[in-house]
């Protein structure tokens, strides 16, 4: 038995033939009627995964006191924009209102603002908020913002963006697809050879034949648009994501099901799917839009350099030992390098409109 998605999919097939690997995605992950994002929870313990804001406030403490000292290195303007691109269940912009409370002036001049394209998460979002300190407004995409200085946030935004993948063959690199097999069911194909091989990295020649190169438009047009607002109205921008520094090759996309890895063809529109994120892409992408890009760093490094170690002793001083525990445990998580841990998987990328000596970057 096939759900509302898979169907859709079949029909599509079908009709016009595989799917690039992007319109699949974007299929399960938004149709409007059964795409993951838009039909149900994806985020926290009875969810299918847990996101850095989940796992501790000290993450959304961090970025909130790194947001307010960009908004002084900024000349303090007011009003000023802030904003949240992918905002999950609001808790990462709840902790980072939270924080700013100490400097009430960043709070008096911000306008809050969170880009949402699902309506079912941005209720969600508005009971977290429910009661923050400023009033909060939600938009659909970057080009609804309001005019002004820019604090942007995304985290865990460009890894579900919709890839495209290109994979070697025995005739040469062609694109990826999905398509029907000989028994009926959906599995990768290979469209007809690429006769432009421009946007394949280094070393092209060299791959086996299998290997996966990834690339993606659709968020290197978000990380572009982002560049030119912030290089025409000043301000900074934090992207952090689980991803590579280099473009290279493999095959990134995968499904995660309950905290588990299932199969990207398994019940589609039931699953997450993600790819690893191409951050040189996006620094390209917003360099050449104008903004400035500073160097990218590993999550654990950033959140190390600005005081988690520090936060997390602070906030267990007092606590028994259990709770002390918990917050080592979620620390070591966030800032980690073992297994589930998200130090090194995770990278923070920092751009700006006009030079600023922004930690732990400068």
């Amino acid at each position: 038995m096939t759900g509302i998605v898979e169907d859709r999919i079949r029909r599509l097939i079908e009709a016009a033939g595989p799917l690039p690997v992007s319109d699949y995605m974007a299929i399960c992950l938004f149709d409007p009627d059964g795409g993951y994002y838009t039909t149900r929870e994806p985020f926290g313990a009875k969810g299918d995964f847990i996101t850095a804001p989940e796992v501790s406030q000290m993450f959304g403490e961090i970025i909130g006191a790194w947001l307010v000292h960009a908004w002084r290195e900024l000349g303090c303007p007011a009003p000023f924009v802030l904003a949240e691109m992918g905002p999950g269940r609001g808790t990462l912009m709840r902790d980072i209102l939270r924080t700013a409370r100490l400097d009430p002036g960043f709070l008096a001049a911000a306008r809050v603002h969170l880009v949402e394209a699902s309506d079912r998460l941005a209720d969600i979002q508005r009971e977290t908020l429910a009661g923050a300190p400023v009033e909060c407004a939600w938009c659909a995409d970057l080009d609804s913002l309001p005019e002004g200085p820019l604090l942007f946030v995304a985290n865990e935004l460009f890894d579900a963006v919709p890839i495209r993948q290109i994979v070697r063959t025995a005739e040469g690199w062609s694109e990826r697809r999905v398509g029907l097999g000989e028994d009926g069911a959906l599995g990768f194909v290979a469209g007809p050879p690429l006769g432009d091989l421009s946007l394949l990295p280094a070393g092209a020649e060299d791959q086996p034949e299998g290997a996966v190169f990834e690339y993606a438009p659709a968020r290197e047009a978000i990380a572009a648009g982002l560049g030119e607002r912030l290089a025409e109205s000043g301000g900074a921008a934090l992207l952090i994501d689980y991803g590579h520094l280099r473009p290279g090759f493999a095959d990134t996309l995968q499904a995660m099901r309950a905290h588990a890895y299932v199969s990207v063809f398994d019940q589609p529109g039931t699953a997450d799917l993600t790819s690893h994120v191409d951050f040189e892409s996006l620094a390209s992408a917003a360099a050449t839009a104008g903004a400035r890009v500073l160097p990218a760093m590993s999550q654990g490094a950033f959140l190390l350099s600005l005081g988690l170690a520090q936060r997390a002793g602070a906030l267990g001083h007092g606590k028994d030992a259990a709770a002390q525990d918990a917050i080592r445990a979620a620390a070591e998580r966030l800032a980690g390098t073992g297994e589930n841990a998200m130090g090194e998987l995770f990278k923070v990328l920092c751009l700006t409109g006009k030079p600023l000596a922004l930690p732990p970057f400068s």
